[in-house]
């Protein structure tokens, strides 16, 4: 991961004989392949001749070699580096502390050092106003010790203590991933408890850009519902901004208690889910209505609040995406009836 920062808080000024490893998990992506025409033949007056082109250097020109001529290859690619992050996704990354201790010279000579009760423990720092550091869980749990505190693990040289940890990113910014290692250095006569802290930092974009607009519906609609009842058309715009292509799966409102809603979109129509490519805009809408028997109250300045709407996708490789608008709302204190 990027920047890296304060190696150490012990103030032992000697090496640690545990190391940490942090890998962002990601999932892989397709292989795009081009095709690659075998070369043309010489000219009869060339004296050269072009050896035969190997099938392996050919994409898809030949059914032998892929019966499906597709763009996109069987073949898989595992990221380079860290990537980009984004609001919405799952962050997740596997932390490894090794015991980095030499084994012994001799099988079955005593080792000088023993590493005892090994702990990782992280938390993520999220921007903001607030700046809220929240502590992570981590996979597999840990037992539990005396005292119903999280036991350690004895690490031999050579073994690892492997663990993963996930965070859902929902602001955009920069983020402080802290992860703590400890354990206890026993040696033949003594024993002392070192700790370490590391910080990783990375930034979040936005994945999505949503747009909504929000007023009273015109007296047209009133025959479908009787007359009385306020009604509302409230209109979101959605902009795919990351890097990857994204099918949406499902845009739901959360509406305040006195308020439902009717869903205009693809699931009504019975068409298949939009596919937006990055920089691609999708339009959906919604009616908004009070429910029979009910009124929604205004607030102070004259806005009706409806309530959020939540907006679901997946990704290429199916890893799913989720995002929660602020409160939406409308401004018509005058309504016609």
């Amino acid at each position: 991961m990027s920047h890296q920062r304060y190696p150490s808080h012990d103030p032992i000024k000697e090496p640690h004989s545990i190391s940490l490893k942090v890998l962002r998990l990601s999932r892989p992506s397709l292989v795009v392949q081009y095709p690659v025409q075998p070369p043309s033949a010489a000219p009869a007056t060339a004296q050269t001749t072009q050896p035969p082109s190997s099938e392996a250097s050919l994409a898809y020109a030949r059914s032998s070699t892929n019966p499906d001529p597709f763009i996109l290859s069987p073949a898989v690619s595992l990221p380079l580096s860290f990537g980009s992050a984004f609001v919405g996704e799952t962050f997740s990354c596997t932390l490894c502390a090794d015991n980095d201790l030499e084994p012994p010279s001799e099988p079955g000579a005593p080792t000088q050092k023993r590493i005892r009760d090994v702990r990782i423990e992280a938390e993520m720092k999220t921007p903001g106003a607030s700046s809220a550091v929240t502590k992570l869980d981590l996979l597999p749990a840990d037992g539990r010790g005396v005292m119903g505190a999280p036991s350690g693990v004895d690490l031999e040289p050579g073994e690892t203590l492997q663990k993963i940890v996930s965070f859902d990113l929902k602001e955009e910014g920069n983020h402080v991933l802290a992860v703590t290692v400890s354990y206890y250095e026993a040696t033949e006569l003594s024993g002392r408890t070192r700790t370490f802290r590391k910080l990783y930092q990375f930034i979040c974009k936005s994945s999505m850009i949503v747009r909504t607009k929000a007023g009273p519906l015109r007296k047209i609609a009133e025959a479908a519902d009787g007359p009385g009842r306020k009604r509302w058309v409230l209109e979101a715009q959605l902009e795919n901004c990351s890097e990857d292509v994204l099918q949406l799966e499902n845009v739901l409102l959360d509406l305040r208690d006195e308020l439902e809603y009717s869903d205009y979109n693809w699931e009504m129509n019975g068409v298949p889910r939009p596919i937006l490519h990055p920089s691609e805009v999708e339009q959906i809408c919604f009616i908004v209505r009070e429910k029979k028997g009910s009124k929604v109250s205004e607030e102070t300045d004259g806005r009706t609040v409806f309530g959020t709407l939540s907006i679901g996708w997946r990704g290429e490789m199916g890893n799913r995406g989720f995002l929660t608008t602020g409160q939406l709302g409308s401004r018509n204190s005058r309504q016609s009836r």
